[in-house]
């Protein structure tokens, strides 16, 4: 079988390299050992080795902007290397009967330890620590352990999943929210989209991780923002279009919130000049959250290997990706 992997030169992300490919076929076993891989870093490269492979291996900006173009008549599976797939929803991009598959399961360790960095965080006071810096104010503020503290967080995947094993090892009481009320192992309570509304008044830090859909657009409004108390924090490493990000500025501008570590938000990156850089009691990194230069591609790798064992035995595909659900 033929497989082509394709690294976009401005992608920022980490990149895959061969060796990197015969490390994961390696730990395959005997079976990938037969795999033919092409490995492309620009149009040309793309063209030849796409031409005659039966899976391809890219981020999503490669399947919007160089698939259309070339033809790839030999194409049954696309592999991107991110979760997310809400760009690739938005045009009919993947060619029809191709499966697309995503990379869910390579984030968990990295974005779990970010999310729990940011409950902390937030717990702690570094974002009004971090302006009373900026302005060269002295001025103490006490915190509390977060043993007994509620959390909730949005989307309950193998990222929140993970978050939520981590806050539970610190004692702290979690609700997820989730498209059904289904228990989870690592959460007290999980309760249905539908009634978020319902746990936000007792949350004290909110993590929002759900991938992006029409339905979880704005999940956070200004409505939702309002029903959390004063004192608490948001953490998003999911895609800023989950929250109505003026009415959070205003809520953090205003003290009606105590802080917020964002990962992700509109747009990216931020221009100069931007209210986002001068928001109150707000910490920004640059969409950083899950990746990881020593496992992300290595772990993808071993994911799109699983799968492809999956595709030849003719079992479903653990990562196979429904683009009208949006995940």
């Amino acid at each position: 079988m033929r497989i082509h992997i394709q690294n976009h030169p401005d992608d920022a992300n980490p990149k895959i390299s061969l060796e990197q490919w015969r490390d994961a076929v390696a730990r395959a076993g005997d079976w990938a050992r037969e795999l033919e891989v092409s490995l492309g870093s620009n149009d040309a490269e793309f063209a030849a080795g796409i031409a005659d492979a039966k899976a391809m291996i890219s981020a999503g900006r490669v399947v919007m902007n160089l698939l259309p173009a070339v033809p790839a008549p030999a194409l049954e599976l696309i592999f991107v290397t991110h979760a997310g797939v809400d760009s690739l929803a938005k045009g009919n991009y993947v060619p029809t009967g191709v499966k697309l598959l995503n990379n869910s399961g390579a984030h968990g360790v990295k974005a779990a330890e970010y999310a729990l960095m940011a409950v902390l965080m937030l717990a702690n006071h570094l974002p009004f620590f971090g302006d009373r810096q900026r302005e060269g104010v002295w001025d103490r503020k006490l915190a509390s352990s977060v043993a007994g503290r509620r959390a909730t967080i949005v989307g309950i995947g193998a990222i929140g999943g993970a978050i939520a094993q981590w806050l539970k090892a610190f004692g702290m009481h979690v609700t997820g929210v989730r498209t059904s009320a289904e228990p989870h192992p690592h959460c007290d309570a999980v309760v249905a989209t539908d009634d978020i509304d319902s746990v936000l008044p007792q949350t004290e830090f909110l993590v929002l991780v759900a991938p992006l859909t029409p339905r979880s657009r704005e999940i956070l409004n200004r409505h939702r923002i309002g029903l959390l108390p004063a004192h608490a924090g948001v953490v998003n490493i999911g895609r800023g279009e989950l929250v109505e990000q003026e009415a959070l500025l205003d809520a953090l501008d205003a003290g009606k919130l105590a802080g917020a570590v964002l990962d992700v938000m509109i747009p990216e990156p931020i221009p100069p000049g931007h209210r986002l850089w001068r928001t109150r009691n707000l910490t920004l990194t640059p969409h950083m959250s899950a990746g990881d230069p020593l496992t992300y591609m290595p772990r993808s790798l071993d994911i799109f290997l699983d799968n492809l064992a999956a595709y030849r035995a003719g079992r479903a595909l653990p990562n196979q990706v429904d683009l009208t659900r949006g995940y």
